[in-house]
């Protein structure tokens, strides 16, 4: 949520230019204060909002999945929880709810928009407030909302839940099944739209460009917050507030609430569909250089030169030296007097098919005349990916044409790698080769019950060892330099190995810490089949060999893996023991992808997890052309609620904010973070570098497709 707030912040005010982009509320979903509006936010916007009135305060990252389908996660926090209880005075010593000064619950919502707004029809949008966890917030609604002048529009809506609280008007779907807390995590299906209904409703007028302001009747009576809990006086429906936005990305507000209650809110929004400053700068490409007729040139045309001493080692040293500022790397040339095939490695650019774009143009000015057929093929921790064939008189002929880039994109073909060229030869001086680099690492803790949000900032230090084609030996460590990760959160028993619920000893007695230390070796099998297998250090936890083999077909949405680990738990204190435990276990998955229109992926694991438990993970992502991935993903196993703890199940957001984005400039660097409650340990899977699909899918014909319009630039 930060990284977003800050990413947002970048903004020029000309990148958000929509005339609809809708307020949103305390909830950060569309709306006025409190309640919710029917409006729905342009497709792929990704927003954060901060929300506090009294005691309660509410961090809210939303995101537009489609056109009518959005969704939430929220973190929730409300002071003087015990300000009534009966624990008093000793609350700290109390169990479950009541051992906490301060509440904190996290929260999933799904909004769907039935209607849009027209002359006579309102935006219509149904929602599920809290529908998979502890209950707290658990809502339904219904909310209409229509604009009676371009600045006035007005908001009704019916709710049920905690938005049927107040002022209802009868339980027309039946009685509604009370909250149970329990674990949390589970889907609240018994109270969907049942019991007390109640009408909400407000105004929003925006005076100008900048300044709205707002009112609206609210329908949640904060039973448990106010009447129960006594966390604050909840004196009237009526709220109001008035909102600044000083430009496109973001909105702040001031607002006085319930009759006793002053708040504000400040919203971030991005569009990770635009870049920040414009498109990618780069290097001019260079000119294809027509080659000599026939009749003009008979010399050039010969073939005599193919069978010249050291004639691979020559061609690959002067397409590097054409090759150096594009960020590329020729490694193997192998040649007849009509074709080449050059196998390269690709560092900086974001685009592949723009990389293969730039060594086209180099074949074409570096090459006798006489080579007609060129063969790039890409390689991946110096294994084969793919291959792009192309012919040099397509280059030549469409390099000016009005639809080039389209109509290259017809001539060319992009196939398996297939067997190496007779005669295909590395470049001796690529091999062995050694890297490193020295860069800042973070670690958070979220939702820590007694502090939401702790963290480590520290050096990392990367070494890599490329052996020879496809053999890599890696490695990391670190040194944290500030941080409070060494406090542990409450020690929660689970009735489950502690595959990962121990993760705060490690960062504790971990410092300096070896993360990562392996060999690895990854291999095109032949047909549509890759592989891997990684023996050593894997990750901070676990020591051990995996190995996965990936079935990747050209021409298709899909893909099957799999994968077999056998691994043992480390020692907490970062070096090279193992675990007092002595626990080892034998983990391993089947994994089905899948990839669907409009740049939506969705992934499906089955199999065994590293505390023993077996079954399956669900993702889905929504992916940018630009490399931005935003995704959700949840697990279920057969571990219990409760021997899993708090949140019943593995579940939690993903994002993927690829550096080219926001710098302007080819790079192939990305920064992930996951969302998800800490330190669980059902539906856990050992972390690897270097899993095929992920490194694999965007050099098959799909993944360069999709970037073809850089092929010329």
């Amino acid at each position: 949520m930060l990284t977003t707030t800050a990413l947002a912040m970048l903004l020029p005010a000309s990148a958000h230019s929509e005339d609809r982009v809708p307020s949103l509320n305390f909830y950060g979903a569309p709306g006025l204060l409190d309640m919710p509006s029917g409006e729905a936010m342009p497709d792929g916007y990704l927003s954060t909002s901060s929300a506090h009135f009294g005691p309660i305060s509410r961090t809210t990252l939303s995101f537009q999945i489609t056109p009518r389908l959005s969704g939430s996660f929220r973190f929730l926090g409300i002071r003087d929880w015990n300000a009534q209880s009966a624990c008093q005075p000793d609350c700290g010593n109390g169990t479950g709810v009541n051992q906490f000064p301060t509440y904190y619950d996290r929260s999933f919502d799904l909004r769907y928009k039935l209607l849009d707004e027209g002359r006579y029809v309102p935006d219509v949008t149904v929602g599920f407030q809290d529908f998979v966890g502890t209950g707290i917030l658990s809502a339904e609604y219904i909310a209409a909302t229509k604009h009676l002048t371009p600045d006035v529009k007005v908001t009704l809506g019916l709710g049920w839940g905690r938005l049927g609280s107040y002022g209802s008007i009868g339980s027309p779907l039946g009685e509604r099944d009370p909250v149970d807390v329990g674990e949390g995590g589970k889907f609240n299906f018994g109270q969907w739209f049942r019991g007390p209904m109640a009408p909400f409703g407000g105004i929003e007028w925006q005076v100008n460009d900048k300044l709205s302001f707002k009112a609206e009747y609210s329908s949640d009576a904060y039973d448990i917050e106010a009447a129960e809990r006594g966390t604050f006086d909840r004196r009237s429906p009526v709220s109001f507030g008035v909102e600044y936005r000083p430009n496109d990305w973001m909105r702040v507000g001031g607002y006085y609430a319930y009759g006793s209650e002053v708040g504000f809110a400040a919203h971030f929004l991005l569009d990770p569909d635009k870049r920040p400053i414009g498109s990618i700068q780069d290097s001019a490409p260079r000119t294809i250089q027509a080659r000599p007729s026939r009749s003009s040139g008979p010399e050039a045309w010969s073939g005599e030169w193919a069978g010249a001493e050291n004639v691979n080692t020559t061609l690959i040293g002067n397409l590097n030296r054409v090759l150096k500022d594009d960020g590329i790397t020729v490694e193997a040339l192998g040649h007849t007097a009509g074709t080449v095939q050059v196998r390269i490695n690709n560092r900086r650019n974001d685009a592949e098919a723009q990389a293969i774009g730039r060594v086209a143009r180099a074949l074409a000015n570096a090459l006798p005349a006489s080579v007609e057929r060129f063969e790039i093929v890409p390689l991946v921790n110096g294994s084969p990916a793919s291959k792009v064939t192309m012919l040099r008189t397509d280059l030549e002929r469409l390099e000016h044409s009005p639809d080039a880039a389209r109509a290259m994109q017809a001539a060319t073909t992009i196939t398996q790698p297939g067997p190496a060229m007779p005669g295909l030869s590395y470049e001796p001086e690529l091999y062995p080769s050694f890297s490193w680099a020295v860069t800042p690492y973070q670690r958070l803790r979220l939702f820590d019950q007694r502090e939401p949000l702790k963290g480590d900032l520290g050096l990392r230090v990367s070494l890599r060892y490329d052996i020879a084609p496809g053999w890599v030996l890696a490695g990391s460590a670190t040194k944290k330099i500030v941080g409070n990760l060494d406090d542990p959160p409450p020690d929660v028993a689970t009735g489950l190995q502690p595959v990962r619920s121990d993760i705060d000893l490690y960062d504790a007695n971990g410092d300096p810490a070896l993360e990562s230390l392996y060999l690895a070796k990854y291999a095109y099998l032949g047909g549509d089949f890759h592989g891997r297998a990684t023996l050593g250090y894997l990750e901070r936890m676990y020591a051990g060999v995996s190995t996965e083999v990936l079935y990747l077909p050209q021409g298709r949405n899909w893909a099957i893996g799999a994968e077999l680990n056998y691994v043992a738990q480390r020692d907490t204190d970062g070096k090279f023991g193992f675990s007092e435990y002595d626990y080892r276990v034998l983990t391993g998955h089947v994994s089905g992808y899948y990839k669907f229109a409009d740049k939506y992926h969705a992934q499906i694991d089955v199999g065994r997890y590293l505390a023993g438990d077996i079954g399956a993970t669900i993702s889905l992502d929504r992916e940018f052309a630009n490399g931005w991935r935003v995704g959700a993903f949840a697990t279920k196993t057969n571990v219990s609620e409760e021997d899993f703890g708090s949140g019943s199940f593995d579940k939690g957001i993903r994002l993927e904010i690829p550096f080219a984005w926001g710098l302007g400039r080819p790079t192939r660097k990305s920064a992930e973070a996951v969302i998800r409650p800490f330190g669980r340990d059902g539906g856990q899977r050992i972390e690897v570098e270097g899993r095929l699909y992920e490194t694999l899918r965007d050099y098959r014909d799909s993944g360069i497709n999709e970037q073809w319009g850089r092929f010329w630039k």
